[in-house]
This record gives structure tokens, sequence and C-alpha cells, in this order.
């Protein structure tokens, strides 16, 4: 599925196509800066670096911690086994969903670093080709109706595989260059047994976002039946999924 390795205090995780490049400086942001290799950036509550690496365009994360613990811990984790942390958890499980054949990025690489009881950790996947978020879209034009009905069925099937986001929300939904969609950000993700009571939620985490958006941007084409339409399409789709 990946390959493993250690480097002193370090663990790599690599995908078997990338394994034979990967590098410790393949994690360091002014490693690509000083190559000119740095292609774009996303700015959020942590800088997502785009880097281009041959035929390869890929996205560098580092984990950083939120809310109040994040102002004082940042980017510590307490170090509870290789397995059980944030990043192995999500590069295995981002392998798993593209076994399954879902549109994720592919994830490239991995590392855990550990000092002493703490880590920290970085993950770098394929940026998905020609991508704009959904948030992206609404800020310039409403969705039309066939992105509606697209973005409703990638949500009823991954749910039909069981595969739980822990935050569904308009900046982690995208649209590669030829309209397909794809989720992104499996940090804290989990495949469980499909259940409507955590379908729901993360439905209803997805319509917060859009609320939250619009009263956030001056222009934001949306309105309460676009909600209704991408709903009813996601219940149609997981029935005839099931």
């Amino acid at each position: 599925m990946f390959k493993q390795h250690v480097q002193g205090n370090h663990t790599l995780l690599s995908h078997p196509n990338y394994t034979s490049q990967i590098t410790l400086d393949w994690f360091d942001a002014n490693y690509w800066q000083q190559q000119n290799k740095i292609v774009g950036a996303k700015k959020g509550r942590a800088t997502a670096w785009f880097f281009k690496q041959d035929e390869l365009t890929a996205v560098l994360r580092h984990y950083w911690r939120g809310g109040l613990v994040g102002k004082l811990l940042s980017d510590q984790y307490l170090y509870p086994g290789l397995e059980q942390t944030r990043v192995y958890k999500e590069f295995s499980l981002m392998s798993k969903l593209k076994e399954l054949g879902l549109n994720v990025p592919t994830p490239i690489a991995a590392k855990v670093t550990r000092s002493g009881l703490i880590y920290r950790g970085d993950i770098i996947t394929e940026a998905v080709k020609g991508a704009k978020s959904v948030l992206d879209v609404l800020i310039e034009r409403p969705l039309t109706e066939d992105e509606l009905e697209r973005i409703a069925k990638t949500i009823a099937l991954f749910h039909s595989k069981g595969v739980c986001h822990a935050d569904l929300n308009i900046n982690n939904i995208l649209f590669n260059d030829i309209s397909d969609v794809y989720i992104i950000d499996f940090d804290r993700g989990e495949i469980r047994a499909p259940n409507p009571q955590w379908q729901q939620s993360n439905l209803a985490r997805l319509e917060r976002s859009f609320l939250k958006e619009q009263g956030r941007n001056e222009l934001f084409y949306w309105h309460a039946s676009d909600w209704q339409t991408l709903h009813g399409n996601y219940l149609k789709a997981l029935a005839n999924i099931s």
C-alpha cells in the first residue's frame, strides 16, 4: 500500500512510485523556495505550499494544533505510537480511499518527527489539477444544477463507503479542470459503518459552512434553494447506491 522507513528520529511514509525520490528536504518549504519550485500557496490556519518537481505538482502541509491548545503547543503532539499519530492515520486513510477509487488527491509522502514524548508531522499530497474550491466558485458565480448534483453524488459515494470526513466544508470540496469533484483534507477522518446519524452530521457541518461563508463574503452566490437541491440529490444518490 505504501512504504515506510526510518531516518534518525524521522519516520517517512511514501507512495511506492516516489519512495526513491523522497528526502527530508521535501518537507521543507524553504528547500523548494531556494530552487524556485514553489508555484503557489494557500493561506488558512496554516499555509499549504504548492511545489513542482519534474512532472509532479504537490501540496506540502505541516500539522498545526487549533484552538487554545494550539496557542500553547503550536505544532507539538503527544506521541501515542506511530500508527496512532494523526499523520499516519491520514496518510493511510488517503491510501485506502485511492484504493477504493474515490476522488481524493494521491498521498505522496508524510513525515513523523519524534522528540521524546512529542512528535511533529508533515504530509505531501498530489495537487488536484486546475483545482477550484466550492468557495472559490461561489464568490464568482452560482453553482449550476449539474455542479450541485456532482457535489451531492460525490458525498453520497463517500458516505456509502463509510468515509466520515471530520471537517466537511466548502474549502475542502474541489472541482478539477474537467469539473470532477474531489474531497481533500482527511485529518481525523475515518472509515466507519455507514449510519444516517454521522452522515447527517457531516451534511449539517457542510450546510453551516455555506452559511458561514455567506456571512463573511460580500459577494456570495448562494440561496437556501441551492441547499435543498444539493440535499435532495444527495438523498437520491445515496438511495440509488444502497
